[in-house]
């Protein structure tokens, strides 16, 4: 899980607020495992696959914002795992690895339809920099407002307090509006009342998660009632706020 400056710091979202989902294609353990470290540092979501049809798979399954796509793996070539991904997600934006630094592997890949690229070795703060972009660009994350907080139809203002879902505008006390400020800034992660306690009371976990429990109940009586349930539990590790389903 990244740190809490760098989930507070992740400036991309999917429409609905939830965070950007990358897929990480590599047959190199290692540099697979460097590049999803960098990644989830991020706040993104990040699949991994070794080959060609494990990708395949994994987009059918996930279906990521942006995909880094090495262009050498063991089974298919990532110009054919390319042409493939577009039949059935013709606008994920995708950028390659390669360890070619000749200008006809670079055209050839951004002519299969690849929207950029990085050669081997690179810096991980060049990958993330050029995923961001193309995710911009393309239309699959948007920047977050630095004020707003989205998840689904619920909207948190951090400038003037103000929290509303859907047009309906919902009064919180002050632990309230931290404790759903802190849910909001970690959408679909499971956060446990140690977590929750050191964030929002300052103070170490010790006997004290009834006070947990009880503030998840206000809420939930205000984001909730009447509505599709956005606040989950899952017992034995946490709390997560998700958007709402309907039923």
């Amino acid at each position: 899980m990244p740190s809490s400056s760098a989930a507070a710091s992740a400036d991309l979202a999917r429409p609905d607020g939830s965070p950007v989902r990358v897929l990480v294609v590599d047959d190199e353990a290692a540099l697979s495992d460097l590049l999803s470290m960098a990644l989830r540092y991020e706040g993104w979501e990040v699949r991994t696959a070794a080959d060609g049809a494990g990708a395949l798979r994994a987009a059918r399954d996930t279906r990521p914002d942006a995909v880094v796509l090495d262009v050498m793996l063991p089974d298919m070539d990532g110009l054919e795992v390319l042409a493939r991904l577009r039949r059935d997600a013709p606008d994920v934006p995708v950028l390659f690895l390669t360890a070619k630094d000749a200008v006809e592997d670079r055209i050839a890949g951004l002519t299969a339809g690849g929207d950029d690229y990085v050669t081997k070795p690179f810096s991980l703060e060049e990958v993330v920099a050029r995923l961001r972009g193309l995710m911009r660009r393309s239309g699959a994350a948007a920047a977050r407002s630095e004020s707003l907080l989205v998840v689904g139809d619920l909207v948190l203002n951090e400038d003037s307090h103000e929290v509303h879902r859907a047009d309906a505008s919902i009064h919180l006390t002050a632990t309230e509006f931290e404790l759903l400020r802190f849910l909001m800034r970690n959408p679909r992660r499971v956060l446990s009342k140690a977590q929750i306690l050191d964030r929002v009371w300052s103070y170490d976990f010790g006997g004290q998660a009834n006070v947990v429990e009880l503030y998840i109940s206000y809420l939930r009586r205000k984001i909730d009632a009447g509505r599709a349930p956005m606040i989950h539990t899952r017992r034995g590790a946490g709390y997560l706020i998700k958007p709402g389903e309907a039923a």
